[in-house]
């Protein structure tokens, strides 16, 4: 609900209270963000500066507290005393804006332009600023686990005015805090970063034109003692899939000034008289049960309003995408016998991915070209739909439209319609950017990529984008709108398309996407060790539902490392369970343990994909209904290890839960020379006879099969224990580097 009075106003649901005031001389005021609060609590929360810290810039002389540097606000003027970052930068003049009127409306204030934002119930709070020839409005919309905060700035003057920066929120909360934001890069995304917010600035931001892998626009503001369970934690996001700026800046006075919004680097937009300009839209949540609480809340708030409507708690299908298991080199041949291997394994859906356009037979050629290639693909794209599909299988396909190869027929048509700038043309993964600010190059990929998705049924598009902008400049952030104006035009006629996201992996993991694609592909690294700190640390952010995971073949191609089959499915259980790797080479009991693989999640799909997430210990957690399941992740065995618990919060404590792991086997070839000593005859460790038996023949491995209650689980029951180094024994977790577990704990 949205309660006003005498000009303070109070955003209450059950997880929040934001309150602001506008005082006496029209400036609007940020009163409290944070636990559930009264009206009747804003004297005792707000700031109460005294005779305020010295030596500052005063609004009345008379007043020695009415300095901007002293108070916390919503909104921030620039050159009128208040001497933190602002949040408005225009052609080098100072911004005041004075509060004029409110208006709360039902619902979200829909967007003028192709900018995506939340949707569903909520109410919307309108506070309307104005300074000569400037109209600012600012928006809250509070929906029941979060709120959203966004800007409109409207030029009533009558000369053009610049903006060279506009943040979507800015506001100061009390406090000294830790900023948590991710980063890193191409296959090694979602590296988490923790810094202390001090006098100095702490900024989190993309110029790549995308979101980008180097730093994701989500971050977090916590207590210095917050845990995962514990604490006050803040959460921030952008409904925004380009180049963003977020950041914190403590002061003396002990507030805490965050914003959030278009990075301003390179920002040049004339504001014509009348013109409007509208930022993309923020996420605010915030708990005092800890990282984990606020995770929840993000996660229910992206699952209930961000992900499309038609996707809301709909599960999804188990893939198999065919890029690493033949790359380019396809046939409609090869693609039907991956189909029938797929589908014996239990897969539900057959995606193909690179190659199937134009000249596309390497990354040097083809892109623009949405013409099917016929020599790979006899039957075209609707053939193989139907072949596909009469197996049982959904069918879907790869495309990267935003991007143009030279070497193309459209390149060769209009080379007008590639993103370039004065200087010589510098590729990326031999591909330029498509000008998507133009209205034919978008009407172009809406007709080419609506008309192939309209030629067979398609259930399921890919949508990749390989390249970082360089000629963008001052237009990316209209290039962006031009992505969201394609998404829209292609995607919402046809909602039943489960659209995945991807670039280069992670590269533009964000909400904008979301709302769009109901999932994007995490990261072109799928070593189940990696993904233990890409997916874990996404999941601070964003729901697993979101999160595309796939099994691969192990050595794994961006780390050489070897995983256990077990623990790469076990990792990509806690997302969309695909698999991505050539099924003619897997042994018998590597068959046998992937039909188990997606049977046991088919079985437990909707609890992986849309239960409540929580990080552990020991590794990650997600519950539904009367079910939890529970992963356990190791790296590096070391010898004699202690005995291990398996910690198991949020159960009810006087009910019994029955404990299985999912079963799991080992591979007799994995004791080598060892064999000798047990063996009751010589055993050559590299011989035929141990191939042989490896590829047919598995031993249990330390299963278990319990009951406990809520409390014996909550404090930690122990786990049989990992191998040491005496023997195989069944009661024993014989594992070797990089194993791992997955317990189902239900309801007796």
């Amino acid at each position: 609900m949205i309660l006003c009075e005498n000009n303070l106003f109070l955003l209450k649901n059950d997880n929040l209270s934001y309150m602001l005031r506008a005082d006496h001389r029209g400036i609007v005021r940020h009163v409290h963000f944070g636990e559930s609060v009264r009206m009747e609590d804003a004297e005792a929360l707000a700031c109460r500066p005294g005779l305020g810290w010295g030596s500052n810039v005063l609004l009345e002389d008379s007043d020695s507290g009415s300095s901007l540097s002293d108070i916390a606000l919503e909104w921030s003027g620039s050159g009128r005393g208040d001497y933190r970052e602002t949040p408005l930068e225009m052609d080098g003049r100072p911004t005041d804006f004075r509060y004029v009127s409110y208006e709360v409306v039902e619902g979200a204030a829909s967007m003028a332009s192709t900018l995506p934002q939340a949707h569903g119930d909520c109410e919307t709070l309108i506070l309307t600023l104005e300074q000569p020839g400037l109209r600012l409005k600012l928006y809250y919309s509070l929906f029941p686990t979060a709120l959203t905060r966004r800007v409109v700035l409207e030029n009533i003057g009558d000369e053009s005015r610049t903006i060279h920066k506009i943040m979507s929120f800015c506001m100061d909360i009390p406090g000294n805090f830790e900023m948590t934001s991710f980063g890193g890069g191409w296959s090694a995304e979602m590296n988490k970063t923790v810094a202390n917010v001090g006098y100095g600035r702490v900024v989190n931001e993309s110029v790549t034109g995308a979101s980008s892998s180097r730093n994701n626009p989500g971050f977090l503001l916590s207590e210095p003692d917050a845990t995962e369970n514990y604490g006050h934690v803040y959460g921030f996001n952008l409904v925004y899939s380009g180049n963003h700026y977020s950041a914190a800046q403590n002061c003396i006075q002990g507030l805490t000034r965050v914003m959030q919004g278009i990075n301003p680097s390179n920002l040049h937009r004339e504001l014509q008289p009348g013109e409007k300009f509208e930022t993309p839209e923020a996420v605010l949540c915030c708990s005092d049960r800890g990282f984990g609480g606020l995770s929840r809340q993000m996660h229910t708030f992206v699952n209930d309003h961000i992900i499309p409507p038609y996707w809301r708690g709909r599960p999804r299908p188990v893939l198999y995408n065919s890029w690493e298991g033949c790359m380019f080199n396809f046939t409609q041949r090869r693609l039907l016998d991956l189909a029938d291997r797929a589908k014996d394994l239990g897969c539900e859906l057959f995606v193909l991915d690179d190659g199937w356009f134009g000249k596309r037979n390497d990354d040097f050629a083809g892109l623009g070209d949405y013409n099917i290639n016929y020599k790979k693909l006899p039957d075209g794209i609707s053939g193989l739909a139907k072949k596909i599909q009469a197996k049982g299988l959904q069918f879907g396909l790869w495309f990267e439209p935003e991007s143009v190869n030279p070497d193309s027929d459209l390149y060769r048509a209009h080379p007008d319609w590639a993103l370039t700038d004065e200087f010589p043309v510098l590729l990326g993964r031999h591909q330029l950017l498509l000008d998507l600010r133009k209205k034919e190059v978008r009407d172009y990929i809406v007709e080419q990529v609506g008309n192939v998705l309209d030629s067979g049924a398609i259930s399921y598009v890919k949508w990749d984008m390989n390249r970082n902008s360089i000629a963008l400049g001052a237009a990316a952030h209209e290039f962006v709108l031009g992505v969201y104006d394609v998404l829209d035009r292609i995607f919402r006629p046809r909602p039943g398309i489960l659209l995945e996201g991807c670039s280069s992996g992670g590269n533009r993991f964000d909400l904008g996407m979301l709302c769009y694609s109901p999932q994007i592909w995490c990261s072109d690294d799928t070593d189940p060790i990696q993904r233990l700190t890409i997916q874990g640390n996404l999941s601070y952010l964003y729901p697993q539902s979101s999160f595309g995971a796939h099994v691969s073949a192990a050595p794994h191609a961006q780390t050489l490392r070897s995983t256990p089959l077990s623990t790469r499915g076990n990792v990509s259980f806690f997302g969309q369970l695909g698999y991505e790797l050539d099924l003619k080479h897997l042994l018998p009991v590597e068959i046998k343990e992937i039909k188990a693989q997606t049977t046991f999640y088919k079985k437990y799909r909707e609890v992986f994909q849309y239960g409540d997430f929580t990080r552990t210990k020991t590794g990650w957690q997600v519950s539904r209904g009367k079910t939890t399941i529970a992963g356990v992740f190791h790296t590096i065995v070391h010898a004699a290890p202690p005995y291990e618990q398996l910690r198991v919060p949020g159960l009810k404590k006087d009910q019994l839960y029955h404990v299985m792991s999912l079963p799991q086997s080992l591979r007799v070839g994995q004791f080598g020379s060892l064999l000798k000593h047990v063996a009751p005859v010589e055993v050559n460790p590299h011989g035929f006879l141990l191939g042989k038996i490896d590829n047919h023949y598995q031993m249990p491995d330390g299963n278990e099969d319990l009951v406990a209650s809520g409390a014996a689980l909550a404090g930690g029951i122990l786990l049989k224990p990992l191998f040491r180094g005496t023997g195989y024994d069944t009661n024993q977790r014989t594992q070797t580097d990089f194993g791992s577990n997955v317990y189902v704990i239900e309801e007796m």
